[in-house]
């Protein structure tokens, strides 16, 4: 399941187009989709997290990431502690009541000894974690994380997130005294147990608010509190400094020796603060990341999976979204969200393509182009190319308008491929929607239809 901060930060990025879009709103569900991730902001591993904590002045663990079974019990061995908490590095919520496809249970384990942890992390790396989050296809885990065992006294939740409000939109507190748990439970079951607070960007978290903070979350002795609150601080400017959109702490504990430190850790970042944050991006994996992502960033396409059977290649995020609805509308389902830009070349069309079918679901294609920047003949050039190295078979409906649209329509005509051409929106996505149709009830017939693109 997604974390409560996780919830907050996506209904101001999807709940907001629900009001516009109901197609994201029914067929994306950017909390559990595992092989159509959103490429949006930057999720890192936890031990990544950790270390960017820990170079804030933020107390975490002791430990060290393993790539191998050895290596977890060197690690082990040299800690200060007999027991240590092997945690697969698997960048999806609910480790801990995961499965492996190895047999283990459980991607959080306590060993009791060096050799123990050698056991646990030789079952998980290399394996697949399967969670509530990934879905039966689950996720490789590459490495885990050994840390020292701690013995708490209390755990608590916080987190930083992003948040639109009646008035203004930015960095808003959430805690609570139930940390160590499934939070989403606790908000559903104790809402008044959940506490947030606004924090203006241009103050900043200043002591006295974090302090009023620390004792609302329920840090009552005085030393606590006050260390609770100068991490608050250190954190809050990490948040701003690193361009987080998510921070998660859960828990942030108070330990047997009555100091306060912050035992797990999650990051999310945006992705457009890229060119200023590049080492933070340096840590991304993309072994975590289903191919389809790996290959749009690589072409420089922006790229979400639906689950619909109706593939979308569009220019611009508006008219993406307005071609899905209007899909929705004649009773299809969109299969994905690609746009191109308003720059693409033909080369990047034919990748876009090349992604579009990668999907086994698609049995038919809708092109909506309104070309301004981006030239109609660039993107009928592409097409041409794609149906040709793909030997492209599925329906394909192409509604172009704007710069060089006739020499598009000129292209297209000369290609002596089966393409529909229509000139307005809603004869594109009703023909589209026919074609799909055509095709889904051919498949249930068990009738091999094919729609050859050369005459």
């Amino acid at each position: 399941m997604a974390s409560l901060a996780q919830k907050l930060f996506q209904r101001t990025l999807v709940n907001g187009l629900k009001q516009s879009n109901k197609v994201l709103g029914s067929t994306v569900n950017p909390s559990t989709s595992t092989n159509h991730q959103s490429r949006r902001h930057l999720n890192i591993h936890e031990y990544c997290s950790l270390d960017l904590l820990r170079n804030a002045g933020v107390p975490v663990p002791v430990g060290a990431v393993a790539s191998t079974a050895d290596e977890a019990y060197e690690i082990a061995k040299n800690l200060s502690t007999p027991d240590s908490v092997v945690k697969a590095q698997v960048l999806a919520g609910g480790r801990g009541k995961g499965t492996f496809d190895s047999g283990l249970k459980g991607g959080v384990r306590i060993a009791f000894s060096p050799e123990e942890a050698k056991e646990f992390a030789s079952k998980m790396i290399g394996s697949k974690l399967i969670t509530k989050q990934t879905g039966e296809a689950g996720r490789i885990c590459n490495q885990v994380l050994i840390v020292e065992r701690m013995y708490l006294r209390k755990e608590f939740y916080f987190a930083i997130t992003l948040e639109r409000g009646v008035d203004n939109f930015g960095p808003v507190l959430i805690g609570s005294s139930q940390g160590g748990m499934d939070i989403e439970a606790v908000a559903a079951k104790s809402p008044d147990a959940i506490i947030k607070e606004w924090v203006d960007l241009k103050t900043g978290l200043t002591e006295e608010a974090a302090l009023n903070f620390a004792t609302k979350m329920g840090f009552t002795d005085d030393q606590t509190r006050k260390e609770a609150a100068e991490y608050f601080i250190k954190m809050f400017n990490l948040f701003v400094e690193k361009d987080a959109t998510l921070m998660e702490i859960n828990p942030m504990s108070e330990d047997s020796t009555g100091h306060v430190i912050c035992m797990d850790a999650k990051f999310n970042f945006d992705d457009n603060a890229e060119h200023r944050q590049k080492e933070v991006f340096a840590l991304k994996d993309w072994s975590q990341l289903d191919q389809r992502d790996v290959q749009a960033a690589a072409a420089d396409l922006n790229y979400i999976g639906l689950d619909g059977n109706i593939g979308c290649l569009v220019n611009g995020a508006g008219l993406a979204m307005a071609t899905m609805d209007i899909i929705q509308l004649n009773g299809g389902h969109p299969a994905n969200f690609l746009d191109v830009g308003g720059g693409a070349t033909t080369q990047q069309v034919t990748e876009a393509f090349k992604l579009i079918t990668s999907d086994p679901h698609v049995n038919s294609i809708l092109v909506n182009i309104f070309g301004g920047i981006m030239r109609c003949d660039v993107i009928a050039q592409g097409i041409i190319e794609a149906a040709h190295e793909l030997d492209l078979n599925i329906p394909i409906v192409v509604r172009l308008q704007g710069t060089k649209v006739e020499d598009a329509k000129a292209l297209i005509a000369q290609s002596s491929l089966k393409i529909l051409t229509c000139d307005s929106l809603s004869e594109a996505a009703k023909m589209v929607v026919k074609l799909s149709s055509i095709v889904d009830m051919a498949k249930d017939a068990n009738i091999n239809v094919k729609f050859e693109l050369p005459i």
